[in-house]
Parts: C-alpha cells; structure tokens; sequence
C-alpha cells in the first residue's frame, strides 16, 4: 500500500484535544478550557471510549512508542543506567538511544552494546502488564495492530502475529548492512551468546549481572555476526535509513493490514492510536485522522501522555487523553 506522508486537509493551528462534555476545548485537560472539573471530563472521556470499544465491529490498533514507555519500557535513567552505566562512563553518552548511534572504535564493542539493548527491550518482558491488558480488552474483537514499535510486546502479549504489521524492523532480526540480499535472520541466540560473553547471566529469562560485577565492554570476534551471502558485517533489521530491508514477511503484513482496511471500512470501527508521537506520523496518526474523517462509521481514539489531539474536523468522532495509556486501559 501507498503510505500517507502528509498530513490530511485541515487546519493543523485548530488541531485540539477536545473535551466531549460540553464541546468545549479542554488543551491537555487543563479546567480553565473545561466547562465542567477535570476528573469528570475523564471519566466522560473514558466512558466514551467505553462504548465506542462496545460498539465496534473492528478495532485498529496504532501503537507508537509511548505505549512500550507506558508498559516500563524507558531508554534513559534507572534502567539505562543499570545496563549501561558503564558505557556512559566510558563514552559520555546518557540515554540507550544516543549509545545506539555511537560510532564505536570496532565491532566488538558496537555488539556488546547492541546485544544488551536487543536483550533487555527484546528478551525480557516489560515490567508492566500494560499490552496484556490492551490484549484482554480487544482479544474477543476483529482486530489489527499497526506499529511503529520494534520491542516485539505484542506477540509477547498474546497478540496474533498475522494480525500485526511491525513496519520499522524488530529488534530480533539482523540483516545485511549493504543489504545484498532482501531476507532477514532471527538474532535471539546470537544475541544471548554476545551477552552471556560479557559477564552477564540469564536465569529464566531475565538479564543478571554476575555476583563479582565484573562486565566487559566488547564480545569475542568470533561472535560478530557476518552475511552468510557477502561477507559484509550484519547489521539491526531496524528503519534507520535506506539500507532497512522490507522482506517477504513485511511485504505480507502490509497486504494483510491493507486488506482488513477495505474489509472493514464500512463497519463500525475504532482506530484506537496509543502513544502515537509526530516522529512519524505518516505512518500511523495521519492515515487514522484521514480514514476517520473519510469513513462513515469510524471513530478515532487518542492516548497518549502529552499529545493527544486530533483536528477540529473529526472531534465528533473522537476521543483524545492526556493520560498514561496504562492507567487508562485498567478503566476499561
């Protein structure tokens, strides 16, 4: 399918978080934009979205990294510092997404890094159950999910894999870094040999470090992933830049996602957006305001921390929160 880059026919300065108690605009659920007291605007907010979720026939799911953010799933602070502190010492560097673009010296070093984010935003769990609860409330509807999200909590989540389309890569997968060839490999082994090399330790299934603390910064070079076609060093199936290879299985996902679209467009359906930022939102947020406004029965969802908006035109059928998506779904 072609994806929509921009944005739709509207006046993006009138692009609001409305609030549906009196029709007045609520801007972040601030009182002074309220007619009536926040905490009942929520509660109007959520019971809204409480029967719009009854009453589909179809939800779409497009979860942006605010939702993984949402389920403990955070790049910086405590848990950047847990397994990298030591790389911000050496380095400088101070949050897990800075030190996946560091220019290290060799690839010894670089797949050290890489194998301990992989592992920890890939292998293990979120720390909370925000995507089983998503799970528990669209489990029993026709559902597709549309993400932006690499980690894999979906599936992880009980999510059915022919009902997802992961459109930027996944942490699970290498690739070829030229690429010479359009196939990608799964990466879980490999991975685990990199950080098991490092001092590290894995008791059922979680990331340890060793009693004596001793961690190395870099992995054998026997353990640097090579294309087994061109001998090139593998790199993350992850949309980066114009080297992300687009398999046989995406190609398929986005068949799948295009279908359930045409199948389902004149039924009652929520596009249900969660933590949806605008780092790309031609992926996800402009289609959904764009199929919103042009289906007759389709309803638009927003949760997100601190952007939830959707344009003037579409706020009858919307629904837009300024909340943590995890506290949201335990209302549901």
């Amino acid at each position: 399918m072609e994806w929509i880059r921009e944005p739709m026919e509207v006046n993006m300065t009138k692009s609001v978080s409305w609030c549906p108690c009196m029709g007045a605009k609520c801007r972040g659920n601030n009182p002074p934009f309220c007619s009536i007291k926040t905490s009942n605007c929520k509660s109007v907010q959520t019971e809204r979205l409480k029967q719009a979720l009854q009453k589909a026939e179809a939800v779409i799911i497009g979860a942006g990294a605010g939702l993984s953010t949402s389920a403990g799933f955070t790049y910086s602070g405590e848990r950047f510092e847990k397994w990298f502190g030591d790389f911000r010492q050496v380095h400088g560097f101070s949050d897990m997404y800075s030190g996946g673009f560091y220019p290290y010296a060799t690839l010894e070093e670089h797949w050290a890094y890489w194998s301990r984010y992989i592992y920890i935003n890939r292998y293990v769990d979120a720390p909370k159950p925000v995507y089983q609860n998503l799970h528990d409330l669209v489990k029993e509807k026709d559902y597709f999910v549309l993400t932006t999200n690499v980690d894999h909590c979906f599936q992880k989540a009980g999510f059915d894999k022919n009902r997802i389309f992961y459109t930027q890569g996944d942490y699970g997968l290498f690739q070829c870094s030229e690429p010479c060839h359009k196939e990608t490999y799964d990466n879980e082994e490999a991975i685990k040999k990199m950080v098991l090399s490092q001092g590290f330790q894995i008791k059922d299934g979680e990331l340890q470090k060793p009693e004596n603390g001793e961690i190395k910064l870099t992995v054998p070079t026997g353990l640097i992933p090579y294309c087994p076609h061109c001998g090139k060093p593998m790199s993350m199936n992850l949309r980066s830049d114009q080297t992300f290879v687009e398999d046989d299985g995406w190609h398929q996902a986005a068949e799948r996602y295009e279908k359930f679209i045409q199948d389902h467009k004149k039924q009652k359906i929520v596009f249900l957006e969660l933590g949806v930022g605008y780092n790309t939102p031609g992926i996800i947020k402009y289609p959904f305001w764009q199929m919103t406004n042009s289906f007759q029965h389709a309803f638009y969802v927003c949760l997100n921390q601190s952007e939830a908006y959707a344009p003037e035109e579409i706020r009858t059928k919307s629904v837009c929160m300024n909340e943590d998506i995890g506290e949201v779904l335990k209302e549901l």
